[in-house]
């Protein structure tokens, strides 16, 4: 008998990796790349990851770190020098205490929450996810071989969820309830007092929160960001915040995330953390290092700028036939409302992708089939451009419905 590769082979995939949706808003932006590679000329709105570069200082820290030997492997919940300065950055922004044993430095904000969801869930748990969501959540519950459940925000509720709704979603199966604010895909933003009134409620429950405040730096218009854990002692102990140095310092790819938990939560997410990755990139830690505790001169430039594309593309998005838009308050998305135009998200996508060669994700992606995500993470030329071809699309559909 031989032994070897045979093309006939059948492997077996198992039922958990099978059933796992791949990452829509990579597989648009991956097709918009493809079609510019053709030599299309392609706006792309499609990625959540910001066009400035990454400040020079953080780029220096990281070249430095690595010329200086800094290649090797770090201990793998990250160097104690990075957590003792998200430990800063916690208590000067938020006045919350944490040691450094409590911060995980994880391979990006995914892997942050990815880790906080292994460690915490499991087969028969319930997790309580507001939608419109972040399109990994609901996979990332899945893996863990527990259940999500939504709870759907509306355009009239700025796309917030209300302690009445959330009070009748929990069940005694309920682990976890995720918010993210500043969130993505709607740029939603909450008050300290509505997150007060959620975070009530589970501690009331018994159920823990796990909040992605990787926007937080990027709000506008006088809006604050308000942590979760910040509202009282006990909703501190039941909140898991997970973070990122990825969006407010534009280090995407650094794949540098942080989460901050109860010292047993911790400990359990260094374990799983250990038989993962190991350690984040070693250098790529000493640039995050230089970007809390460096200068922070570029923030209020790169808010200036976004806010000037939010507000032009907002106007815009709302002169459209069949399109109405609420005005994000943070992160750099806006979620247009495309139901009038009598198409579903995936099919307005589509055809503004081959008709007029602009790309967004479909809402549906994001748990709505009446909407898209619009990221103005992109030069105020393209967003213009975009606009344009999206306006000449939508006079078309309305045309055809007339």
């Amino acid at each position: 008998m031989e032994y070897g590769w045979s093309r006939d082979m059948e492997y077996r995939i198992s039922k958990r990796a099978a059933g796992v949706n791949p990452s829509l808003t990579l597989a648009i932006d991956a097709k918009a790349k493809q079609l510019k590679a053709e030599g299309e000329d392609v706006v792309g709105f499609g990625a959540g990851e910001p066009d400035f570069p990454t400040p020079l200082h953080i780029q220096d820290a990281a070249v430095e770190a690595m010329r200086a030997g800094m290649t090797k492997y770090t201990p793998s919940s990250g160097l104690l020098a990075l957590r003792q300065a998200v430990a800063d950055k916690f208590l000067k922004e938020q006045g919350l205490t944490y040691k450094p044993s409590q911060i995980i430095i994880s391979c990006g904000g995914k892997h942050s929450c990815f880790n906080v969801i292994e460690a915490l869930c499991q087969e028969g748990d319930e997790v309580i996810i507001p939608a419109p969501y972040w399109l990994s959540y609901p996979e990332m519950v899945h893996i863990a071989d527990a259940t999500p459940v939504y709870i759907l925000g509306t355009d009239e509720t700025e796309f917030k969820i209300t302690p009445e709704q959330l009070r009748a979603a929990i069940t005694p199966r309920t682990r976890l309830l995720i918010l993210n604010t500043p969130s993505n895909p709607t740029g939603t933003v909450y008050t300290a007092e509505e997150l007060k009134a959620l975070g009530d409620i589970c501690v009331e429950k018994g159920v823990l929160i796990m909040s992605d405040e990787i926007y937080d730096k990027l709000v506008y218009n006088g809006t604050e960001h308000v942590s979760i854990a910040s509202l009282s002692p006990e909703i501190f102990e039941h909140t898991i915040i997970v973070h990122g140095v990825s969006k407010a310092y534009s280090m995407t790819g650094w794949r540098i995330g942080i989460t901050a938990a109860p010292e047993s939560i911790a400990e359990a997410i260094g374990a799983v953390q250990s038989h993962s990755t190991s350690n984040p990139v070693s250098f790529a830690q000493m640039g995050a290092i230089a970007a809390l505790q460096g200068s922070q001169e570029h923030m209020p430039l790169w808010l200036a700028e976004y806010k000037k594309r939010r507000n032009y593309a907002w106007e815009r998005l709302n002169a459209m036939d069949g399109v109405s838009c609420v005005l994000a308050q943070g992160a750099f998305y806006l979620f247009p409302n495309i139901s009038a135009t009598g198409l579903k998200s995936v099919d307005f996508a589509t055809r503004l992708l081959e008709e007029e060669k602009v790309a967004v994700v479909p809402g549906i992606a994001f748990g709505s089939y009446d909407h898209m995500r619009i990221s103005y993470a992109t030069s105020m030329e393209q967003i213009e451009k975009g606009m344009e071809r999206m306006e000449r699309f939508c006079k078309r559909l309305a045309a055809h419905k007339n």
